[in-house]
């Protein structure tokens, strides 16, 4: 029997999907959702809260600022009220309804960004309101998830061993890539570890992060418009950059099997699929992928035919059609 006090001290560890019954390829899926805030994001939200009140940074009466897309305004938004700190949210217009109402929920203030920055997006928008609102109250604290550190060390310390600790002959393993801060946690301990494992990131195709011209992306998640300062690419073997319509396929394929999964799980096992495509493992060793995120967010966009078929036309909502009858 496990008893906790604050939401944030429980999430599954060691719970893995094996998609080679849906996919047809030996891939297994590390499902980071099932915690209260359903996503990976609850592990760097908690370090990064706990680094900042070691440092002094943080303390009572204080409120709590970032810029998120979603996931990580819903672990910040349980984390502050679990810890009596007011929470500020600054996304924009891509961020769920569902996210919204639940930080909302919460006490947490939502403020929604329209107009991109003239060369840095939506994110580029976001930092510098949130950079405007911490200007004018003293005590506003960005907590800063796109350089904070202690965003990669809450995955060096939990998700890479987990991950290794179950598969000890990991031959590779593929990461969402977003601020990279699990890409970089998870890398950075495989290669003291298990120094063979492929790293392999994935990411959405429009994203700047690792060289790809800006393009317009509508699913929430993974992808950036600014390269993310935490990023090594010494430390990543290899890149997937996957379409939208290839997050929806890979979403809704799953979907059909039962296991609801969100739009950055989708974009991420549509990479990993792509990549063993094209690379014979043999008998390297098992291939992982990191599921960062479940599906119920995600109901009134990735998976609602009007959504998909208003953004990238019938073809992309009939061809999930003659897939699932084929």
């Amino acid at each position: 029997m496990k008893v906790i006090s604050a939401p944030y001290e429980f999430n599954t560890d060691d719970l893995f999907v094996d998609l080679e019954g849906i996919f047809g390829q030996r891939l297994l899926l590390k499902c980071e959702g099932f915690n209260f805030a359903g996503s990976i994001k609850l592990k760097a939200a908690r370090a990064m809260v706990d680094a900042a009140e070691q440092a002094g940074r943080l303390r009572p009466g204080y409120t709590i600022v970032e810029s998120s897309s979603g996931n990580l305004g819903v672990a910040l938004s349980i984390v502050a009220a679990s810890r009596g700190y007011r929470f500020i949210c600054v996304t924009d217009s891509r961020c769920t309804l569902a996210a919204r109402q639940f930080m909302q929920t919460l006490g947490s203030e939502v403020h929604i960004v329209t107009a991109p920055h003239r060369v840095e997006g939506l994110l580029g928008a976001r930092i510098e309101r949130v950079r405007e609102l911490c200007a004018e109250n003293g005590d506003y604290v960005w907590i800063n998830q796109y350089v904070n550190p202690s965003n990669w060390q809450a995955h060096y310390r939990s998700t890479g061993p987990e991950i290794l600790s179950a598969f000890p002959d990991l031959a590779v393993l593929f990461v969402g890539a977003g601020t990279t801060g699990t890409l970089m946690g998870c890398a950075r301990y495989l290669r003291e570890h298990r120094p063979s494992a492929k790293i392999v990131a994935v990411d959405a195709f429009g994203s700047v992060t690792f060289g790809g011209p800006a393009a317009p992306r509508m699913i929430p998640g993974l992808g950036s418009g600014v390269r993310p300062k935490l990023l090594d690419d010494s430390l990543v073997d290899d890149v997937v950059i996957v379409p939208e319509t290839d997050t929806i396929r890979s979403c809704r394929t799953m979907a059909r099997s039962g296991f609801l999964f969100g739009g950055s799980t989708g974009t991420v096992v549509a990479g990993a699929t792509t990549w063993l495509a094209e690379h014979s493992l043999a008998q390297a060793g098992p291939a992982v992928a990191v599921a960062p995120d479940l599906g119920d967010r995600y109901l009134d966009t990735v998976y609602q035919d009007q959504w998909v078929e208003g953004l990238y036309g019938r073809d992309a909502v009939e061809g999930q059609a003659r897939a699932a009858s084929s």
